[in-house]
């Protein structure tokens, strides 16, 4: 994969930016945990770890134990882009990352920020 820079970041550099970023608006470490959480799979333990490892994003996301279905359903803009258009999947996890933090750093309900499918979607797309 050629990969843009940021592929190469490393997570532990990353996390402290969004951190400060929804502290500075009111939110929680806690709270930015449960979004890491509800996109990534990792419990809170292993968002640590990976800190501790120096793990970069392109493994952060690799090993990522359950990237969550829902969050095709992330649309927006970020730094100018529509997350729902980037083509590469890598730089679509790192944007999808970003506009949650976003949206979680602008006031946005927690219970919003974490996306998911009305239930009787869900039954209808197991039904397949």
């Amino acid at each position: 994969m050629d990969g843009h820079r940021v592929f190469k970041m490393r997570f532990a550099d990353l996390y402290p930016l969004y951190l400060r970023k929804v502290e500075r608006k009111g939110r929680t470490q806690e709270e930015l945990d449960q979004v890491i959480q509800w996109l990534t799979g990792y419990s809170a333990q292993g968002i640590q770890e990976a800190i501790r490892s120096g793990v970069d994003l392109e493994g952060f996301f690799a090993q990522a134990p359950r990237f969550n279905p829902d969050a095709e359903l992330i649309a927006g803009v970020v730094c100018g882009v529509r997350v729902e258009e980037v083509e590469d999947p890598l730089m679509r996890k790192i944007r999808y990352l970003d506009k949650l933090v976003d949206e979680l750093a602008r006031g946005k309900k927690l219970s919003a920020v974490l996306r998911s499918r009305p239930l009787n979607a869900m039954a209808q797309s197991n039904m397949i």
